[in-house]
């Protein structure tokens, strides 16, 4: 269940879901991180607004989101299709469709970074279809800052930043893959579909798994548990955090605002810190406050920096951040502090 300021942060005013009202929304992806949270977001519009909206997520194992996500899995308005995202659904035609389903699996990236390719690439063409026979009137692809090619400039990378190359020359199937989907995405868009690409960057908040290889759930893991927060690196490296909540009203405001059509948004937080910060914030977070370890040693080179300029988002839609990170990491332990089924202490 969300905290009470994130159900009232994710509802917002009712003319941000006028669009859905007794719509039928098809989400891939939808039991992974995000769309947890782009279905708790919608729940709660259900529910505060009375939009009657229909949510189909698709997912491999039905029973298990049922078991992780009991209130989500049978929440009024929400049902699950069993299924492959590469292979034909059988589905009521819906007409909103968020396509985010991809694997958050560094194991799969690095050893078996064929099926990484066909998971995103041919998941997403198999949507796009689905979509086109449906004649969906929108379609949002859920795509990654990880499109861009390194280095970051001085203010983030922006939606016109060049792109990094394609698979082998580019050595991360997750990367190349996203990559490539936008690729697919377009060419529906010129086709006829009405396409809008969000591309995420780095996010904070309940639901980020704790023991994969996101940095600030590693440190949120350490320090919920009582044990320094420890840094792998030299902690030099820019991230930046945007809160989980609002990562899902803004990419539901892109896929219902018409001023999205046919645009790429990216979707993150330009509060940059660097990764010791981040462990040293995530320390403070809890009570009583752990310490922090960095491990390594200074790195030479440039400095890792992974940043979204999100002007166009404020500029076009109105989209502004509102949760800061130490609010954003306040609300997540305050979150796992109440689910200690989560394996934290409670």
């Amino acid at each position: 269940m969300p905290l009470q300021e994130d159900i009232a942060l994710m509802a917002g005013p009712r003319e941000r879901w006028e669009a859905l009202e007794g719509a039928r929304i098809f989400v891939t992806g939808g039991t992974g991180f995000v769309g947890k949270w782009l279905a708790s977001a919608l729940v709660a519009a259900n529910r505060v607004h009375g939009l009657e909206a229909k949510l189909v997520l698709l997912t491999r194992d039905p029973r298990a989101f049922s078991r992780t996500c009991p209130e989500l899995a049978a929440a009024e308005g929400v049902s699950l299709v069993e299924g492959d995202v590469r292979a034909k659904v059988a589905c009521e035609p819906c007409g909103f469709v968020i396509h985010g389903a991809t694997p958050s699996d560094q194991w799969l990236n690095t050893r078996r970074p064929a099926e990484m390719l066909s998971v995103i690439e041919d998941g997403t063409r198999s949507v796009l279809r689905l979509a086109a026979e449906w004649d969906a009137g929108r379609f949002l692809l859920v795509s990654s800052g990880a499109v861009y090619a390194p280095p970051a400039p001085s203010a983030g990378f922006a939606e016109d930043s060049p792109l990094g190359p394609d698979w082998p020359e580019e050595r991360s199937a997750y990367h190349a893959g996203k990559r490539r989907a936008e690729r697919l995405a377009l060419g529906a868009a010129d086709a006829g579909l009405s396409v809008t690409v969000a591309r995420l960057f780095a996010f904070v908040g309940p639901h980020l798994p704790l023991d994969r290889h996101f940095a600030v759930g590693n440190f949120l893991a350490d320090a919920l548990n009582g044990r320094s927060v420890s840094v792998h690196g030299d902690g030099s490296p820019i991230r930046s955090y945007l809160y989980a909540a609002e990562m899902a009203v803004w990419i539901w405001s892109m896929l219902t605002d018409d001023r999205a059509a046919g645009e790429t948004f990216n979707v993150g937080s330009e509060e940059a810190v660097s990764i010791r910060e981040v462990a040293a914030a995530v320390a403070s977070a809890v009570d009583p406050a752990v310490p922090v370890t960095v491990l390594g040693e200074v790195s030479e080179g440039p400095r890792d920096v992974y940043l979204p300029d999100t002007g166009r988002a404020s500029v076009r839609l109105g989209l502004r951040r509102s949760v800061d990170l130490a609010e954003g990491l306040r609300r997540t332990v305050a979150w796992h502090r109440g689910h200690p089924e989560n394996g934290v202490r409670a």
